[in-house]
């Protein structure tokens, strides 16, 4: 049973194409009737509309094997009075699904991804952080892969805002537990009796989506075809107990391990 990545996984970071061997490792799935769930951190489009561009581009799978963060956004977040900080599309996405914006004296500051935060969005956050707003992240991503440039991740972000305000803050998406919980139950429509000890997850996130999911006792495929170069960028570096378990070039190299593991 898997939990599958999108972006630097599925689909290219540069131009959102699919992966070397992606599409063919979900058809596989399917074929082989694998229980598994895509679960991604996208925030730029609302749920139905990105799982159509990925049906679009090629990947067959149901939407009921999809899950984002968007998707549990209100029942962790309340609509009203709302700084909300990331991507025009992002924004515009909370205004379509009812969500207030204020960026007066708002009651939750809520944190997605941008490559072009301003010194002043940041000054911003921290007054409304100081004056009792909570903080909440769509998700804990350590590294922002966009074409050739590499930006801090929503946790990069979040951690720096931490340290400056020592505020806490909730992460909504990956790799909160409650992303993960409901992820699982989620699976278990597929198969009633999955476990997180059940699952491997596949990410290009060795940091963020692996680190928590391996702490909830699932197993870890690291792909280096999103964020990292290499694995030698950033897993000589990690705690032991967070290393991945297996590190693939890319999901065709996956694909190739399990047609020989099953022969």
């Amino acid at each position: 049973m898997y939990f599958i990545d999108v972006q630097g996984t599925l689909i290219s970071d540069s131009d959102k194409s699919p992966i070397r061997g992606s599409i063919e490792f979900i058809d596989m799935l399917n074929e082989k009737k694998i229980p598994y769930m895509i679960i991604t951190n996208s925030t730029k489009k609302a749920s139905s509309e990105f799982y159509n561009f990925l049906k679009s581009i090629g990947f067959n799978f149901e939407f009921s094997s999809y899950l984002d963060p968007l998707m549990m956004l209100e029942s962790r977040v309340a609509k009203e009075s709302v700084a909300a900080y990331g991507a025009d599309e992002f924004l515009d996405v909370l205004k379509k699904m009812g969500y207030v914006l204020n960026y007066t004296d708002p009651k939750t500051v809520l944190i997605s991804i941008k490559e072009n935060f301003t010194h002043d969005e940041y000054a911003q956050i921290i007054d409304f952080l100081l004056g009792g707003a909570s903080l909440v992240g769509m998700h804990e991503t350590s590294i922002y892969a966009k074409g050739s440039k590499r930006y801090p991740g929503v946790g990069a972000i979040l951690k720096m805002l931490e340290f400056a305000t020592s505020c806490s803050y909730e992460v909504v998406g990956k790799p909160s537990v409650s992303f993960y919980k409901e992820a699982l139950r989620m699976l278990q429509k597929q198969k009633s009796d999955a476990k997180f000890s059940d699952v491997t997850i596949i990410s290009d996130d060795v940091k963020g989506d692996l680190g928590g999911a391996k702490k909830m006792g699932m197993k870890t495929i690291f792909v280096t075809s999103g964020k990292y170069k290499s694995a030698d960028e950033i897993v000589p570096f990690l705690k032991p107990e967070l290393r991945p378990d297996c590190i693939s070039a890319d999901m065709q190299e996956i694909l190739d391990k399990t047609s020989l593991e099953s022969r």
